[in-house]
């Protein structure tokens, strides 16, 4: 009880100095602001655009591969290993399908993108038009806002119809039913039997709301889906209990069989998966947190500097109630509380100006500019967490002179 009652009140103290000098307290108070204010937005900037960035990822599916002739990620660039690589076949897709046994689904898809789909005196353009087999149902995960996905004999018979996006369903029809309607596309006319629920943007363009999605069948008669300029694919999403690992070793397998590459040759395509994708924004991130942490860090380290400065004049003020309270009986310790609170008290004084104008920029952004940025807990607590680190340390050497006073030559001062 004693050692409870004695830091009350070396925190009464402390708080009875700050409020005594209120405009020295303020600019003490910039430098750890200013540097908080800095680590924080910057984490959280971070936090969201990462947060972003890997629910876009998330729509490509942690369990599913993509077979393409460019790898995502490149080491060192040896650009000249992939450019006579084949594309994807429809032959590769029809044998893969007889050969794999551990996977959900496997779908063909081609993109013709920047196309424009009419409906009567209506259109809308940049619109990205995806031929996809059957399967695709099962390799993407699909909702919808109305209709329904493509029969196996629509994908099957070339039957001219279409699944719309969000935004261009919106677009043509101004939010009347869709499905039952014609709309033009390249010179052809579609059946809309579906509408794609609303995704929002998608940073990594993983968003349905401004494509078209017809059967690749019907679309073999309006481009060549095998050509390179479209960038066919082979999606395959493996089953939910088996390793992705075990899914990789059989499809690279497969395909190796496929195009009878030899024991010792390098593939001659390229298995993209989520998690090369992760490893970079990881990577990229970790950096970005290392130059928060270095903006950052300056100005904290010029405000733990003026914090210090400050303390050592606090003491200097009150030297002779230093001497007063030792001769009549304080010991070193309370004295030491009692600036170490002080210093403490600053910086989180500091910290929670920083982090409330950080809070304020979440807000400009949130309901000025519509771009939500978050502000977490974990970016809370580590603002309070450096506020309390950089206050006990710049108030320490401040702090422990004082203690160390002779309480005689104290009360002379």
């Amino acid at each position: 009880m004693i050692i409870l009652r004695l830091i009350a009140e070396s925190f009464r103290f402390a708080t009875d100095a700050l409020r005594q000098n209120k405009l020295r307290t303020m600019l003490s108070l910039l430098g750890i602001t200013i540097g908080i204010f800095t680590i924080i937005s910057v984490f959280s900037a971070v936090d969201t655009l990462r947060n972003k960035l890997q629910e876009s990822v998330d729509k490509l599916g942690s369990n599913t591969l993509f077979v393409q002739k460019w790898p995502w990620v490149f080491n060192d660039f040896p650009w000249w290993k992939y450019v006579n690589r084949p594309e994807p076949t429809l032959r590769d897709y029809q044998l893969l399908k007889d050969r794999l046994d551990h996977v959900d689904g496997i779908s063909y898809e081609a993109d013709a993108s920047n196309r424009t789909i009419k409906y009567r005196s209506n259109s809308v353009d940049g619109v990205g038009l995806k031929a996809v087999s059957h399967d695709f149902n099962k390799t993407w995960t699909l909702e919808f806002e109305e209709g329904r996905y493509f029969t196996e004999n629509e994908s099957k018979s070339s039957t001219p119809v279409v699944i719309l996006g969000w935004e261009v369903a919106n677009g043509l029809f101004s939010g009347e039913p869709a499905v039952g309607k014609q709309v033009k596309v390249m010179g052809r006319r579609l059946t809309v039997i579906g509408v794609f629920k609303k995704e929002g943007e998608s940073m990594l363009g993983m968003s349905q709301d401004n494509n078209m999605v017809i059967p690749l069948n019907f679309a073999k008669g309006l481009f060549d889906v095998q050509n390179e300029r479209y960038g066919p694919q082979i999606t395959v999403r493996g089953k939910e209990n088996i390793d992705l690992a075990e899914v990789e070793s059989e499809l690279r397998g497969a395909m190796r069989s496929i195009h009878r590459i030899r024991p010792g040759q390098e593939d001659d395509f390229s298995m993209n998966k989520t998690t090369m994708i992760s490893n970079q924004l990881d990577l990229m991130f970790k950096m970005v947190n290392i130059a928060g942490w270095v903006i950052g860090g300056f100005s904290i380290l010029v405000g733990g500097f003026g914090i210090a400065n400050i303390m050592f004049v606090s003491v200097k003020e009150r030297t002779n109630i230093i001497g007063i309270q030792k001769s009549l009986g304080a010991k070193n310790y309370f004295i030491l509380l009692q600036f170490m609170f002080e210093a403490i008290a600053l910086c989180v004084l500091g910290g929670i100006l920083g982090l409330l104008l950080v809070y304020g920029i979440t807000l400009v952004f949130t309901y000025v500019m519509d771009v939500k940025i978050v502000l977490d807990a974990n970016n809370i607590i580590l603002g309070i967490s450096i506020s309390v680190i950089i206050g006990a340390i710049s108030g320490f050497w401040p702090a422990f002179s004082a203690s160390r006073m002779d309480p005689v030559e104290a009360i002379r001062s």
